[in-house]
């Protein structure tokens, strides 16, 4: 064997071992099924949620610390006095005042890290409201007084600032980012691969390209390997919005947590529609349009060591309608109509319509923790019995150690969020 033929393989085996070993000290994302330390919850007065999230609670509390978060005190001891009428034991329970949370802590809190040295840490993404700024220059067409009034009047840059609170409170190493992105739209194996969906990253990030949000995605998360998918599903369409003239929806715009999810490192669940149930409903098409170019994408794509992945499809529930009232004024009390100031003005409805409400409604937001798995049903909304029992077979198979628990969320639905919006996992340190 020649010198230089020698020199090349010692060369090659020294970076294989480089390549191999991690620095103990960088952080990095771990997937929702490992091992949590805790699970956060945000509190806000609105008490359609409170039932929902009182069994969310009592489905946790055996396997794993609870954690809320408000944005004051008076807010956290009137959370305390609803949970302990609920049942929950919330002397077990850890509160902590933040000023600016906000219920959806997901989307806001931060996306906690751990390192092999058994550090927590915590990426402290930029925070938009959901993109709420883009969204008002379509509404007003680029009127600056009109999108500067209503963003002062809604946008609290204090909750912009929570997931650094969260951070501190835990004596997590913040990591900054300026990338602007929310939670529910983050998807890890906790390996090295990281799942986005174009539409909602580049509508957050105006102005950024895809490199650029790879680069600073990479560096916030500790992921080396990044798959995009297209679109999300049409019910969770960006902020409120109409289709076919008569339809309304309310939701992100894309958020991961609604469609594609990691069962293990190397299995992807995707929502489906199945072609036989397209002419259903005219949402049934776009979905299967839209997760079958997902599919394609999926089917490609490979992990952070070049391996494929295994995909599952989760059938979705039949859509979930109610029937609303566009009018002039809504009191207090009225969370189900709807105004024409709700919508983009060249879209909005009159005053006296009545539409059709389409939930945010999905299998795939759901909460995975130590030994559980937190499901919505949809059986009482009228969905198929059939593809619920179709739904708890595939989890019982690719979650087979954990039990299944099944919660009513339709008011979290109704806003465009879920249970998986809901919370936010914090995971174990090494």
């Amino acid at each position: 064997m020649s010198k230089i033929i020698y020199l090349s393989i010692i060369l090659s085996l020294l970076l294989l071992s480089c390549k191999d070993k991690k620095d103990p000290s960088s952080f990095y994302m771990p997937a929702e099924f490992e091992e949590q330390e805790a699970v956060w919850f945000g509190w806000e007065t609105d008490a359609r949620y409170y039932p929902v999230i009182a069994n969310v609670i009592s489905g946790l509390m055996p396997t794993v610390q609870i954690k809320i978060a408000a944005a004051s005190d008076s807010l956290l001891s009137a959370s305390k006095k609803v949970l302990a009428s609920l049942s929950i034991d919330t002397t077990k329970v850890q509160f902590y005042s933040m000023k600016g949370e906000r219920y959806w802590i997901r989307d806001h809190g931060a996306a906690f890290l751990v390192n092999e040295k058994g550090e927590l840490g915590a990426a402290d993404f930029d925070w938009s409201l959901y993109g709420m700024e883009g969204w008002y220059e379509q509404k007003y067409d680029k009127n600056t007084d009109s999108i500067k009034k209503y963003m002062t009047k809604y946008f609290d840059t204090n909750t912009g600032k929570v997931d650094s609170l969260m951070a501190v409170a835990e004596k997590a190493t913040i990591i900054k980012s300026n990338i602007v992105i929310e939670g529910g739209a983050i998807e890890v194996n906790g390996k090295g691969t990281l799942i986005l969906c174009e539409a909602i990253a580049l509508q957050r990030n105006l102005g950024k390209s895809k490199s650029e949000l790879e680069h600073g995605f990479k560096k916030a998360l500790g992921v080396t390997n990044i798959i995009w998918m297209k679109e999300g599903l049409i019910d969770d369409a960006h902020i409120q919005q109409i289709h076919f003239k008569k339809y309304v929806t309310m939701g992100t715009g894309g958020h991961t947590d609604e469609f594609v999810r990691f069962a293990d490192a190397n299995t992807i669940l995707l929502a489906w529609v199945e072609e036989s149930e397209i002419n259903d409903h005219p949402f049934n098409k776009i979905n299967f349009e839209r997760m079958s170019e997902n599919l394609r994408i999926l089917e490609q794509a490979t992990d952070q060591d070049g391996k494929p992945f295994k995909v599952v499809k989760i059938p979705l529930p039949d859509p979930i309608e109610r029937k609303i009232i566009v009018k002039e004024k809504l009191d207090s009390t009225d969370w189900i109509n709807v105004t024409p100031r709700y919508f983009i003005q060249k879209d909005a409805p009159k005053v006296g319509d009545t539409l059709i409400n389409v939930a945010a409604s999905s299998y795939l937001n759901y909460l995975v923790s130590n030994g559980v798995i937190i499901l919505p049903t949809y059986i009482k909304q009228g969905s198929s019995t059939e593809k619920e029992k179709q739904v708890a077979n595939i989890m019982k198979t690719v979650f087979s150690n954990r039990k299944q628990i099944w919660v009513e969320c339709m008011p979290q639905n109704w806003e465009g969020g879920g249970i998986h919006c809901s919370t936010q996992q914090q995971p174990k340190r090494k």
